[in-house]
């Protein structure tokens, strides 16, 4: 299975992103997604997660109402909109596949078998 996360960018604060995630090698279907991401010196941090089906989605606090994920099967993609961005954003931004498919109520980095390589979001003021 393979992740590619791209979409990143430079951001005025206020603004919005879209990241994109394509899942190749096996049906995106089969996993339950997320996103997380890691600022310079910072530990990486979850963000947002969907289950399978799309039908549960979970968000860090700090994102709550600012994130959305999403997903589209049968495109083998997920993806995760990002408004009203903040300078705190700023990180380089990995999306991961959980092999059973739901979403547990505190996600974490060991809850995730495949990630992809990153991609950069820089928010400048």
């Amino acid at each position: 299975v393979q992740l590619q996360a791209s979409g990143g960018g430079l951001v005025q604060a206020g603004g919005s992103l879209r990241l994109s995630c394509a899942v190749s090698g096996r049906s995106v279907g089969t996993y339950a997604m997320g996103w997380f991401r890691q600022a310079p010196g910072k530990e990486r941090e979850f963000v947002a997660a969907i289950s399978w089906s799309g039908g549960v989605a979970r968000y860090a606090d700090s994102v709550k109402g600012r994130f959305t994920i999403s997903r589209d099967n049968a495109k083998n993609t997920v993806f995760l909109q990002m408004n009203s961005l903040k300078l705190e954003d700023t990180a380089v931004y990995y999306c991961a596949a959980d092999r059973r498919k739901w979403v547990p109520d505190f996600p974490s980095e060991s809850d995730y078998d495949y990630w992809g390589q990153g991609t950069q979001v820089t928010v400048s003021s």
